[in-house]
């Protein structure tokens, strides 16, 4: 472009053009055909000029100076002076250049509008004064909407600030970024909170800075705000509010509460309803002055609402009054004292710590210096339950049985202590027979609650059994004898018998309460030795019972528990007798007799050299009365092997002599079935050949009876189908005499029913003719009759009158005395017509008359 000399600038086009004499630039616009010289380069092709439509601005740095009719100045070069490091702001205007020097800093740009509630936070940067104020750098205020923003090159838009909408119920808080004057005129200091309650759009000043909006709490009859004071202010113009000082805002004061600045929110309060059988205890209530009362309670009793204030609260909650029945009672004690009337009236003086029980029935509601410490009910036992009671003054322990009984204020229910051993003989579904054995319970026994230790300890006694108590306090014992229910008293324990069981018997394997009297079966193993060294261990089973004699008296009674372990005291007893008596047996006398040895062992024999029946235990009343000796092995393993070989020998011997016995007989049994066979062939043979007689003489028999049989059926045959085939024939003939007398009575039927239908169609028409000519000649006459109605009599009669009048005169007019009118078609009698016009009678009129 440098290179062309004649360089067509368009209109609102330019170009800088830079001379090498002087070496200034200036601007050439078009529309021009510029003619370049030697001396002289065009910068850059010809460009558009700066276009500012309506309502847009621009920034031209470092501009040119200008005079007062707005043409740019030159120096002594001819350069155009700038403004350099300077901004110019230029608004809409016609199309410009741009001058060398110049640039643009921002191109076209749309003006701000401002809409409503809506505002520019300005800041200036230099000072300027404008028509009416001046700015000062730094001084910020606020160009609010609706309008246009108009930018200058001294002030910097720091930001939009759009209004917030106050909503009903709403408030806005505000704090003072820098001293200021809030929209309500008064003086705010930096840091300063306030609150902006009107309802509408607010726009917050220049130096107001918008925290966050305060919704209003809604009041209601149940609930209440519960406020603090975050620091001194007055409130309402009169009431002041310390810092720290807390308050209730309930619905009677506002529906809808905004808190202040000054104010804190502490919580939401729900109102306390309390029932008619309800009441409650506040503590610390306020009193008359407003402040707590510190250390103080206060009863209220429903039916009533409440809100409980600041630095009040419940004790326990609502609770229910205490409805006390007949059987129920309240145990009270006095926590100060106080006086109180009793039901007859009578003053009574309660000092702190007395206890004293009320019974019911009613209701009752304890005071602040009475403490309710138990609810007390009427125990309800049966004639075989019972409890244990203490008295919490002395300590007696007693049993209250067969009767209800409520414990009084100076009572408690008292757990008795039982060893583990009585409490596992104890525990339900134990059987004092069967769940004997330490270790073994039954397979069925399911787990159960354990035992309540205030109820008096019970024991069913079994049939022929006895159990003894022993009463600790009194160092007495007795001794009950079953079917019986033991108690227990409060003193008293039982009595654990820890007996020996298993085979052979060892100590302690058996424990149990009650003591079977008998008849019983004691099993044990004892280990003998012969005289001959032959060790052999028996297997016996002993038959016992106890015998006592007076079962009322104690020390006969006591008799049988003064042995502790019965059972493997006799054993050891009879055990040792045996092997006295068997150490002097050989072997062989003592396996053929060993019953008789071991019977004179443990029963002895009595003066007459007989064994006795029974063997008796004076200490303690106990009986054997039979051994069983139930097996005998060898101890020694030669010895039972010696034994095992002979004892099978012996029945190999017996096997064999059983085996020969059973061949002979089972050959001496074939013999004879082989006889019996062959004589019941011969036999078989006669009868089969006497059979196949009869069976040829029934063959010829039944061949004959055959062939006549055939002809007879041949002919009954034929007889009975002719015969079947008359009845058939008489048989159709009735069946169509009766079809067609059937068909006869329908057709008959049938005509019946439509001549029947047809009158009846015919009738039913005839009464809706009759109806409708009925109807008809109604309408008709009410016709005619509403037409004479409303001709009237006169009009009828002088039309019913208008023509023989009209004839007369015509008559009259025309000369004739009468006259004859007729058609020409119907024939006329002149005679009758003539005696007529004469007014003579007529023939038929006067014979009828004469007759």
């Amino acid at each position: 472009m440098g290179d062309e000399k004649i360089i067509r600038i368009a209109p609102y086009h330019y170009i800088h053009v830079l001379d090498h004499n002087t070496n200034v630039a200036r601007v050439e616009t078009g529309p021009k055909t510029y003619i370049r010289q030697d001396h002289e380069r065009v910068l850059f092709d010809p460009v558009s000029m700066v276009t500012l439509p309506l309502g847009h601005f621009c920034l031209v740095v470092s501009p040119v100076l200008r005079d007062e009719a707005l043409r740019p100045l030159t120096d002594q070069f001819g350069q155009v002076r700038l403004r350099h490091g300077d901004q110019e702001v230029r608004l809409h205007q016609d199309p410009f250049p741009l001058y060398p020097g110049e640039r643009l800093g921002q191109p076209a740009t749309p003006l701000q509008v401002v809409k409503p509630n809506t505002a520019l936070h300005l800041q200036a940067q230099l000072d300027y004064e404008e028509t009416a104020d001046k700015h000062l750098a730094g001084d910020e205020w606020l160009f609010e909407g609706p309008g246009t923003y108009i930018p200058r090159k001294e002030v910097t838009v720091l930001r939009t600030i759009e209004a917030t909408v106050i909503r009903q119920n709403q408030a806005i808080r505000l704090r003072a970024r820098k001293e200021t004057k809030s929209r309500d005129g008064q003086d705010r200091v930096t840091g300063e909170e306030w609150l902006v309650r009107k309802v509408g759009a607010y726009l917050p000043g220049v130096y107001e800075e918008v925290l966050h909006i305060v919704d209003a709490y809604i009041l209601t009859e149940k609930r209440a705000l519960h406020l603090r004071a975050v620091q001194t202010f007055v409130e309402g113009g009169d009431r002041q509010r310390r810092t720290g000082e807390e308050w209730l805002v309930t619905m009677a004061e506002e529906e809808a509460y905004v808190p202040g600045v000054q104010e804190e929110v502490v919580g939401v309060v729900d109102i306390t309803t309390l029932g008619a059988g309800q009441y409650c205890v506040v503590l610390d209530p306020v009193g008359t002055d407003g402040k707590n009362q510190l250390g103080q309670k206060l009863v209220i009793k429903g039916e009533k609402s409440f809100f409980l204030r600041p630095g009040e609260r419940l004790e326990a909650g609502i609770q229910e009054t205490h409805v006390l029945s007949e059987e129920e009672g309240l145990v009270l004690r006095a926590i100060e004292g106080f006086e109180e009337k009793d039901p007859e009236g009578e003053v009574i003086a309660r000092k702190p710590g007395d206890r004293w029980m009320i019974r019911g029935p009613q209701d009752y509601v304890p005071p602040v210096v009475v403490e309710v410490l138990s609810l007390r009910r009427a125990i309800p036992l049966d004639q075989n339950e019972g409890i244990y009671v203490r008295d919490i003054k002395t300590g007696k322990v007693r049993s209250v049985i067969g009767q209800s009984y409520m414990l009084t204020q100076d009572e408690e229910l008292w757990a008795k202590p039982l060893p583990a051993s009585v409490e596992e003989l104890l525990a339900p579904g134990k059987d004092p027979v069967l769940d004997r054995t330490v270790g073994a319970g039954r397979a069925e026994e399911s787990e159960q609650a354990g035992r309540d230790p205030t109820r008096v300890v019970t024991f069913r006694v079994p049939h022929n059994a006895a159990v003894q108590v022993y009463n600790y306090s009194k160092k007495t014992a007795r001794v009950v004898f079953g079917p019986e229910l033991v108690m227990l008293d409060a003193a008293e324990q039982f009595t654990v018998l820890s007996l020996s069981g298993g085979r052979p018997k060892t100590p302690g394997r058996v424990r149990s309460l009650c003591l079977l009297l008998g008849p019983d079966f004691c099993t044990d193993l004892i280990v003998i030795e012969t005289a001959d060294h032959a060790r052999l261990q028996l297997q016996l089973s002993y038959n016992w019972h106890f015998e006592v004699e007076d079962r009322d008296v104690p020390r006969e009674a006591a008799r049988v528990f003064s042995v502790l372990d019965f059972v493997g005291d006799s054993c050891k007893a009879i055990a040792s007798r045996i092997r006295g008596a068997v150490a002097s047996v050989q072997f062989d006398d003592f396996h053929k007799n060993s019953a008789r040895i071991i019977r004179s062992a443990v029963f002895g024999f009595d003066a007459e050299l007989r064994v006795r029946e029974r063997l008796e235990f004076p200490q303690n009343g106990l009986v054997v009365t039979s051994v069983d000796i139930q097996s005998v092995e060898p101890v020694d393993q030669r010895t039972r092997d010696a034994l095992q070989r002979s004892v099978q020998l012996a029945i190999e011997i017996t096997t064999n002599s059983q085996e020969a016995a059973a061949r002979h007989e089972a050959e001496r049994l074939e013999q004879e079935a082989k006889g019996r066979l062959e004589r019941q062939r011969i036999v078989d043979q006669a009868e089969a050949e006497k059979a196949r007689k009869e069976l040829l003489e029934l063959e010829a028999e039944s061949a004959a009876v055959e062939s006549r049989g055939a002809a007879r059926a041949e002919a009954e045959a034929r007889g009975e189908a002719a015969r079947i085939e008359g009845e058939g024939a008489v048989r159709q003939a009735k069946l169509k005499a009766q079809a067609l007398d059937i068909e006869t009575e329908a057709e008959l039927s049938r005509l019946i029913k439509a001549r029947e239908k047809e009158l009846e169609y015919v009738a039913e028409q005839n009464r809706l003719e009759l109806e409708k000519a009925e109807g008809l000649s109604q309408v008709e006459a009410r016709r005619f009759e509403g037409t004479v109605r409303a001709l009237g009599a006169d009009t009828v009669r002088a039309i019913a009158l208008a023509g023989p009048e009209l004839q007369v005169k015509l008559l009259q007019g025309l000369g004739l005395n009468s006259t004859l009118i007729t058609d020409g078609s119907t024939p006329i009698n002149l005679f009758t017509t003539a005696k007529g016009m004469l007014g003579l009678p007529s023939m038929g009129g006067g014979r009828r008359g004469s007759e």
